[in-house]
């Protein structure tokens, strides 16, 4: 097996193209997993860690651009504040140790229907860039996931950043599991209000072929101008129409029935949370 260590972006970019057999490495949360029982031999790895391009985020403004190999540890440091979903999201990525090397591009590169990063994503509307030896270009989140571990990632590309809108509005994210982190998500919700657009936005995980979104219950009309009189009626449509979205399956993990049954508590439960938090004032 052959190891590249490139420097630089153009130099990463180059050897993805002279070699479309290496497998792209940033935190090896999963591939190291993969190479030591054997699932995965690759012809050669292509290391990224030592690219200083992907290795660090930027305030574009609106938004913050998080570089593909920026670790959770530092999105929950540094990003809390303007992408409270998404450092909530990065929490509960297994161990410190994990989170420590763990990335959001390498999660995005997997593209796993439970993959704890993709939810928050979809609920803010994010952009992945990416680039190859010819050129680069931007795919929307909700484009981005084609099917179970597969994405809009064409040979020859790597992912460079994703920009993720700063937080409008209170943010959530919930994820249900035997533990808090260290595990798969058996499902999780991300939520994200904002107030002046007066929009919600949601991202479903481990409940479907890919990370989704629930557009129905993104439409739900809720009293805007009035939201001391959100009622317990309006927030339970809202989570079944999150548990509508949701095309979940039966495995070891759980059972299709439980998954929208948790969807809809916790959608109901961030509703709830978001709307309490961006509405206090009025309440009293």
């Amino acid at each position: 097996m052959t190891f590249h260590r490139p420097a630089g972006l153009a130099e990463a970019l180059r050897l993805r193209a002279d070699h479309p057999g290496a497998v792209p490495l940033a935190g090896g949360t999963d591939l190291m997993v993969a190479l030591n029982y054997r699932h995965t031999r690759p012809e050669a790895i292509l290391d990224l860690t030592g690219v200083p391009e992907l290795r660090e985020w930027s305030d574009e403004g609106e938004a913050i651009r998080i570089g593909a190999t920026v670790p959770y540890t530092r999105i929950v440091a540094d990003l809390a504040a303007d992408l409270p979903a998404l450092a909530a999201a990065s929490l509960t990525v297994g161990s410190p140790q994990i989170r420590n090397r763990g990335t959001l591009g390498g999660n995005l590169a997997t593209a796993s229907p439970a993959g704890d990063g993709h939810p928050p994503l979809l609920a803010t509307g994010a952009t992945v860039h990416l680039a190859s030896a010819t050129g680069a270009r931007t795919v929307p989140i909700g484009e981005f996931f084609t099917g179970p571990k597969r994405s809009a990632l064409a040979a020859g590309e790597l992912i460079t950043a994703v920009t993720v809108p700063k937080a409008q509005g209170p943010q959530q994210f919930l994820k249900v599991g035997t533990r808090n982190a260290m595990v798969i998500a058996v499902c999780s919700i991300a939520l994200a209000l904002d107030v002046e657009a007066r929009r919600l936005g949601t991202g479903i995980g481990s409940a479907g072929p890919t990370p989704l979104a629930a557009p129905e219950a993104e439409r739900l009309d809720l009293p805007w101008t009035a939201p001391h009189r959100l009622s317990d009626a309006a927030v339970a449509e809202f989570g079944r129409l999150v548990a509508a979205a949701a095309s979940p399956i039966d495995d070891v993990r759980s059972s299709a029935d439980y998954r929208r049954h948790a969807l809809a508590v916790c959608a109901a439960r961030a509703l709830r949370r978001t709307w309490g938090a961006a509405f206090e004032r009025s309440r009293v």
